[in-house]
């Protein structure tokens, strides 16, 4: 694995970390300034947004499962 491909793929996974925290409200201030520092903010919206997609597909499908019974 090449040094770009391990920074690109850690620069990903520390913004799906960052989102999913920032869904339950909880981050701790240090970790918000490195985050500042690596994340950019196009990764930011598109990981939000495919983040928020999957939860109202989850709330869609127990709605479902609820009704159903």
């Amino acid at each position: 694995m090449s040094m770009l491909s391990r920074i690109a793929s850690s620069t990903l996974w520390r913004t799906v970390v960052a989102v999913s925290w920032s869904f339950i409200g909880l981050r701790k201030n240090s970790e918000f300034e490195k985050d500042v520092v690596r994340i950019t903010p196009l990764h930011i919206l598109v990981v939000g947004l495919l983040a928020a997609l999957l939860f109202v597909i989850a709330l869609i499908v127990l709605v479902n499962v609820v009704v159903a019974k």
